[in-house]
């Protein structure tokens, strides 16, 4: 998407592309970041204090179990894992993102042959509601969680990544590896997925096919932002590290996979971290290079309903984000905005650039009728120039 803004003043010009949740500082990224790891059981009181064990991954001062969490905020990811499969398959993950930046939390229910796909989604919603709201123990406190979260899973915990995402303006983007069809269906709700999507799938996936599973799923999905990537050759159980349970599986059926584990993850990996870096850190350059690599890369084929990208026009000579403060985000009703420059004239825009409220009192406006989606907010400070905000709302 490009949107361009003519400017008709000749004051220092500048737009920001904040996050999509967190408004003002991102994580932190450390060249060589250590990998703390903890448990934790969570209960959740509203399904009869259901249990939920959980492993996270976390940037640490030092590598080990239970050490002290490195300085920053740090956006979360929860990972559904597949159908009898362990939360130790995927490694893989958890050393890929959190030298990123990036916390990672695993539960550890519903490994079993039968089961329950509706507590599986409701338990990956809880978690990222919670660790939230309250940190995840003594290794993780609250104060060390971005504002920014993305629920993630494969096979199996991809389909209930859909349930976990539906209607939940709080996951900044959904990411899925192979997803499959759940029951209660994620294809019924997948059109009340809003959040940015990128679907993997792997051309030669014989156990969930992409044409009946990954596919139905992308065109029911309600973002206005998805992708799908094929990765040519890729199978099922590739996404993650071995795990006999899946290579059994996938040993049953046909086509094989065509390209190497390595190859299938190291071609995954390239999009994802671009992916994460622009939705839950907001890095312009990540989106750019994210459209250059479903261009130009040899190993993948792909759709998308529309392309990613910053707002074009902008003037980085002016980058102190403290006169600004805007808030809650996601909002449901009403924006607050705090600013060191004075009188304010905003303007907000939907996804596809169009004007639908203007004026210099946000802060009394209702914006409860808008739709899910998201905004852009662009404000213009007395001597500041301008600024511009990407929100996720609710609606009604």
């Amino acid at each position: 998407m490009q949107t361009n803004f003519t400017q008709a003043r000749t004051r220092r010009t500048t737009i920001f592309l904040l996050p999509l949740i967190a408004l003002l500082l991102g994580a932190r990224t450390l060249a060589a970041q250590s990998i703390g790891h903890s448990t934790f059981t969570f209960t959740d009181a509203a399904r009869n204090n259901r249990q939920i064990p959980t492993h996270i991954y976390y940037p640490a001062s030092v590598a080990g179990d239970d050490t002290p969490i490195a300085q920053g905020s740090f956006p979360l990811i929860v990972f559904g894992h597949g159908f009898v499969m362990v939360w130790s398959a995927y490694e893989n993950f958890w050393t890929d993102l959190v030298p990123e930046g990036y916390i990672l939390v695993f539960p550890t229910t519903e490994g079993g042959f039968a089961p329950s796909h509706a507590n599986f989604g409701q338990d990956m919603r809880f978690l990222l509601a919670e660790i939230q709201s309250k940190g995840a123990g003594m290794s993780v406190p609250v104060s060390s969680v971005g504002a920014s979260a993305a629920i993630m899973g494969h096979s199996m915990g991809g389909g209930a990544a859909f349930l976990a995402a539906a209607d939940n303006p709080s996951v900044a983007t959904l990411v899925t590896f192979a997803a499959a069809n759940t029951n209660p269906s994620a294809f019924a709700a997948a059109p009340q997925v809003t959040a940015p999507s990128l679907l993997f799938s792997g051309s030669n996936d014989c156990i969930t096919p992409p044409a009946t599973q990954q596919d139905m799923l992308y065109d029911f999905s309600g973002a206005a932002y998805k992708t799908q990537v094929y990765i040519t050759g890729g199978g099922h159980c590739y996404f993650a590290d071995n795990n006999f349970n899946c290579a059994f599986g996938e040993a049953t059926c046909s086509p094989s996979p065509a390209i190497t584990r390595a190859e299938q993850q190291a071609a995954t990996s390239e999009l994802l971290k671009l992916w994460l870096g622009f939705f839950l850190k907001t890095d312009c350059n990540k989106a750019a290079a994210f459209q250059d690599s479903l261009a130009l890369s040899m190993r993948i084929t792909t759709r998308q309903n529309q392309s990613v990208a910053c707002v074009s026009g902008t003037d980085d000579a002016f980058s102190d984000e403290r006169d600004f403060k805007v808030f809650p985000n996601p909002f449901s009703n009403t924006i607050q905005l705090e600013t060191a420059s004075g009188a304010v004239y905003c303007q907000l825009f939907d996804a596809l650039g169009q004007l639908v409220w203007a004026g210099k009192n946000i802060q009394q406006q209702d914006f409860s009728a808008l739709p899910c989606g998201f905004y852009y907010l662009r404000v213009e400070g007395q001597d500041r120039g301008f600024r511009l905000v990407k929100s996720m709302i609710s609606g009604n």
